[in-house]
């Protein structure tokens, strides 16, 4: 009896289960078969304008791409790295010495003579800048150069040279040329910058990197162009 009953409860659910199926068939196909004819009666009425209209949905015209100028010119101009705008040429001569001393009394002296051919180089670095240094006002791009600054300084070491040494009476100084070159390398390259500042070549490398990077953009094809200088940092040249 009580599988009878189990069956009886579980037949009511398949019926209702298939009916409901059968009925959201029933709403399917009858929607299907009112598009069909709302399609139909469309088609018939406005014949060729219909297919336009339809044509007209699915190739509509899509908004043009646009392109964020600011980054454009910064990207364009970062290829260009660090712009060595201005290089500053010396050669110096510099002597150097040193004693040797034994109980406090000097026994000997050793002295060098040394030419040194320097070089400074100055710009400014390109990679510092940021869509922020980008401006357009009334198509015309206004670009904020950021500071000069000294790029390199070397001691060009195939041209320089050891003009004189020598250790004195007998010899008695102490046999210290390397030491004595190195220093005298170091002092030529302080007083070759010291001179390089004075000479303003932070305002010359400032100058000429207004135009290099104006005749860079208009290469590019930006016609109306204003770059834009800062003074140097404090410091930046001692």
């Amino acid at each position: 009896m009580r599988d009878q009953f189990q069956q009886f409860q579980k037949r009511p659910m398949s019926y209702m289960t298939s009916g409901l199926f059968r009925n959201l068939m029933l709403m399917t196909t009858g929607a299907s078969i009112l598009i069909a004819l709302v399609l139909g009666i469309g088609m018939l009425r406005s014949g060729a304008r219909f297919f336009e209209g339809i044509n007209a949905i699915f190739n509509a015209p899509q908004p043009k791409p646009e392109v964020d100028v600011r980054t454009l010119v910064v990207h364009q101009i970062r290829g260009a790295s660090e712009l060595t705008t201005a290089v500053f040429t010396m050669e110096a001569v510099v002597p150097a010495r040193q004693d040797r001393n034994v109980a406090g009394y000097k026994v000997g002296t050793t002295t060098l003579l040394y030419i040194a051919y320097g070089e400074v180089r100055a710009g400014v670095d390109l990679q510092e800048l940021t869509p922020e240094n980008v401006q357009v006002v009334n198509d015309t791009i206004q670009l904020q150069l950021p500071p000069p600054r000294l790029l390199d300084s070397k001691i060009d070491v195939n041209r320089s040279s050891v003009y004189d040494y020598d250790r004195g009476f007998l010899g008695l100084g102490p046999d210290v040329a390397p030491q004595l070159q190195t220093f005298a390398q170091q002092e030529t390259l302080k007083k070759i910058v010291s001179t390089a500042c004075r000479e303003r070549v932070l305002e010359q490398a400032n100058d000429r990197a207004q135009l290099a990077v104006t005749q860079l953009l208009n290469t590019a094809g930006y016609k109306n162009v204003e770059v834009k200088t800062r003074s140097p940092l404090p410091g930046t040249c001692m």
